[in-house]
């Protein structure tokens, strides 16, 4: 932790096992821990779900660690900041025909800036939270790298985690695999030991997104066209928020060959479709960057075309490119093209001399499609 015992530390609890591990180490080592648990979307219908996060029955179990490890512990009511920064941005990033990732944005809001104040209001020296990512101080200061167990590993989603918030941060879980974690659980004598870990978009009932756009943005349902990239209308579509890029089931046509969205046309209501090969990416350009890098700014690497491995879904191991400026923005250029790369999705940069170090990263603007 860096920090002399008896520094008083918040930690944040989500209900889960990660982040009431986090707590009670913290609280063993000596540390004055206090624990606040946000509340961010409606309890009432989150209440029997399972595997969420921050609402119902979570809120419940945060409080009764709380009180078994002897802390104090808040909630506080973060609903209406959570829907105008989280929930209004994902609806209105499908209604623009990207695919959003609505953790990165909490984290980048919610989570370490609107909590981080309230860390400092209280008194905190840091502030703790239950995420895989490793914090570790370099000759420039504190850096950003990713987990030891990488089958955990969350820098993906905190890519947008600025300098000056790691300077405060602290990721105790971060050298430790999850079993490791469940143990310690138990040896702690935690109640949430065995309890599942969350499961998709927390706000998303039963994994369908489009239940939650058709109530925020009903106009994304609104009908269009279905077309192939060699201009031929194949169909008519429900409404380009139940599209992605890469997609290739339930669009409802058939020529023969395997079809994948390639891309989508909000405003002319148009999903346009293709073969896998469209899918490939030479490219990309970035907004709403951060930069945790030892240049002077993202502006700077890219001028010097510094060499990355870049990110560009969760799921998807770093691809070696380069930072380059592409029509005067920030982007990435790849060494060999990369697919289904969606506007709106996080690209997370990572350093190929050292590629657990995060570099930063940004939002997909627009991708460049290779040429074949």
């Amino acid at each position: 932790m860096r920090l002399p015992a008896g520094s008083r530390i918040v930690a944040a609890m989500s209900g889960g096992v990660d982040s009431t591990v986090t707590a009670a180490l913290l609280a063993r080592a000596g540390y004055d821990v206090v624990g606040v648990t946000l509340q961010l979307y409606d309890h009432g219908a989150a209440i029997q779900k399972k595997g969420a996060c921050c609402a119902g029955q979570d809120i419940h179990d945060a409080r009764t660690a709380a009180q078994g490890l002897g802390i104090p512990h808040y909630v506080l009511d973060y609903e209406s900041r959570f829907r105008d920064q989280v929930m209004e941005d994902f609806a209105d990033a499908y209604l623009r025909g990207e695919t959003p990732i609505p953790c990165v944005r909490c984290n980048q809001t919610v989570k370490f800036r609107d909590l981080l104040d309230v860390a400092r209001d209280l008194g905190a020296e840091a502030m703790a939270t239950g995420h895989y990512v490793r914090r570790e101080v370099g000759a420039g200061g504190p850096q950003l790298h990713r987990a030891a167990d990488a089958a955990r590993d969350q820098s993906y989603f905190l890519f947008a985690t600025t300098a000056e918030q790691l300077g405060y941060l602290r990721f105790p879980l971060g050298g430790l695999p999850k079993p490791a974690v469940r143990a310690a659980a138990a040896e702690l004598g935690l109640a949430v030991a065995d309890k599942p870990d969350s499961q998709d978009i927390c706000f998303v009932p039963e994994g369908r997104y489009t239940t939650v756009i058709d109530r925020l943005r009903p106009q994304g349902a609104l009908a269009g066209d279905i077309v192939h990239l060699d201009g031929r209308v194949l169909g008519r579509h429900e409404g380009v928020t139940r599209y992605t890029i890469g997609q290739r089931r339930g669009l409802n046509v058939a020529v023969g060959d395997p079809l994948f969205v390639v891309r989508i046309d909000a405003d002319s209501r148009q999903v346009v479709v293709g073969p896998r090969e469209a899918l490939l990416t030479s490219a990309l350009i970035l907004k709403e960057t951060n930069w945790l890098g030892d240049a002077a700014s993202l502006e700077a690497a890219c001028a010097a075309q510094r060499p990355v491995l870049a990110r560009v879904r969760s799921t998807r191991e770093p691809a070696p490119g380069r930072l380059a400026l592409i029509d005067g923005q920030p982007g990435v250029a790849f060494d060999n093209p990369e697919e289904g790369v969606a506007p709106g999705q996080a690209c997370a940069l990572y350093a190929p001399e050292d590629p657990s170090r995060v570099l930063g990263g940004g939002f997909i603007a627009s991708a460049v499609r290779a040429n074949l």
